[in-house]
């Protein structure tokens, strides 16, 4: 259970923060072997706790902080009960300083240090857990933190670049709904009435705009409440139904325009991760394993088991089971193959990561230039239609006198 403390040291400096126990008792001795006087302990409340985690979960940059300094303190020597003292008391993110308590606590009972990452699969990928276990086994902590952290600082960077790419397009859509919605919630209807009021009787054309925004004027509360819970469902669907994640996985495979972005991506954390891993010492089942669980796509994770229960584990070699696959790009396979033969496989995998992250901002910014003269067009096109649906009404008005 999470509790939340205030204490106080014999200077009556006030600290508090979080620690997940069994039980009161508990709290008070970490307190107590700490040196710190309760002042106030009490247990986090399920609504409250689930708050926390929703709106101050744990964020790729809190995890390049915690890997990067982690890294350095082991470096100079600092041992690492002492590391996660240290940045107990600088982080001030309540779900940051729950963990390194949690961290703290299995450490003190004697646990391996990768443990309390891996009771947050959500948060912490198989990966970043395997990681750190293979290096606790091999004592080489400091240089997979270091590696982690030049990780994560990299996945950052790519998704600002592409965030960035974005914004542009995103302003579009929300400003095109945004004309749209009160074009056809507020003034259509209105003018629809006027000229209906008048007894003129507007084109074709006209009629068929207004009779649109007569029905979504008189039903804007029904409509924009369906389209909340369809967006919701979707969401749902799509990101936490099996069924759904192979629908959404087809979908985006089949999209012109994002195929092969996503294809890009896929290969692009198929390489960081699977390097990764065998920098680390990872045997090579495990690293196709961990590596098909993080590449983010049904077809190369499906991909990526049969190379590991049809290929390798009847021994063919590596690159023999990566050229059976389609999947994957004949460069790739033919440099993985040949990297494998010459020892090089790590450092192929790794300039692969390189070249793929390169491309896939390359082909954000390319598909992201493609796609702003078309929603400018489709946004002015719009309007126009609205526009023009008006404007030929109130001409004919105009000509009666």
């Amino acid at each position: 259970m999470l509790y939340h403390y205030v204490a106080a040291d014999r200077g009556s400096k006030i600290s508090e923060g979080d620690l997940d126990v069994g039980s009161l008792n508990e709290v008070i001795q970490f307190l107590a072997s700490k040196g710190l006087r309760p002042l106030s302990v009490k247990p986090v409340k399920e609504a409250k706790l689930a708050a926390r985690r929703f709106f101050g979960g744990i964020t790729i940059t809190d995890k390049i902080f915690l890997t990067k300094y982690l890294a350095l303190m082991l470096k100079v020597g600092t041992d690492l009960l002492s590391a996660i003292d240290i940045l107990i008391a600088d982080f001030d993110k309540p779900s940051v300083k729950a963990l390194l308590f949690e961290i703290r606590e299995n450490l003190g009972k004697g646990q391996p240090f990768y443990t309390a990452f891996a009771q947050h699969p959500k948060t912490f990928s198989p990966t970043f857990i395997n990681l750190i276990k293979a290096a606790e086994t091999s004592g080489n902590l400091q240089q997979t933190f270091d590696d982690l952290s030049t990780s994560l600082s990299r996945e950052a960077d790519l998704r600002g670049r592409i965030r960035a790419a974005l914004i542009y397009p995103v302003i579009l859509l929300v400003a095109s709904a945004a004309i749209v919605l009160f074009l056809t919630t507020f003034a259509l209807p209105r003018i629809a009435k006027v000229f209906l009021d008048t007894g003129i009787d507007p084109p074709l054309f006209s009629r068929i705009v207004f009779g649109v925004g007569l029905f979504i004027g008189d039903h804007a509360t029904v409509i924009v409440t369906t389209l909340f819970l369809a967006v919701g469902f979707s969401l749902y669907f799509f990101s936490r139904v099996e069924v759904g994640r192979r629908v959404f996985d087809q979908m985006l495979r089949n999209l012109p325009l994002i195929r092969k972005i996503y294809r890009e991506a896929a290969i692009q954390r198929f390489a960081a991760t699977m390097s990764s891993l065998l920098r680390a010492g990872l045997p090579m089942m495990q690293t196709i394993d961990v590596t098909a669980d993080t590449v983010g796509s049904e077809e190369f994770r499906a991909s990526l088991r049969r190379i590991a229960e049809e290929g390798l584990s009847k021994g063919l070699t590596l690159g023999e089971a990566f050229k059976r696959e389609a999947v994957f790009p004949r460069i790739v396979t033919n440099l993985i193959a040949i990297s494998e033969k010459a020892g090089h496989l790590e450092e192929v995998l790794r300039a692969l990561d390189d070249f793929y992250s390169a491309s896939v901002d390359s082909t954000v910014r390319s598909v992201v230039a493609t796609l702003e003269p078309l929603l400018l067009m489709g946004m002015g096109l719009l309007v126009g239609t609205i526009a023009i649906s008006i404007i030929i009404p109130i001409y004919q008005l105009t000509t009666q006198f």
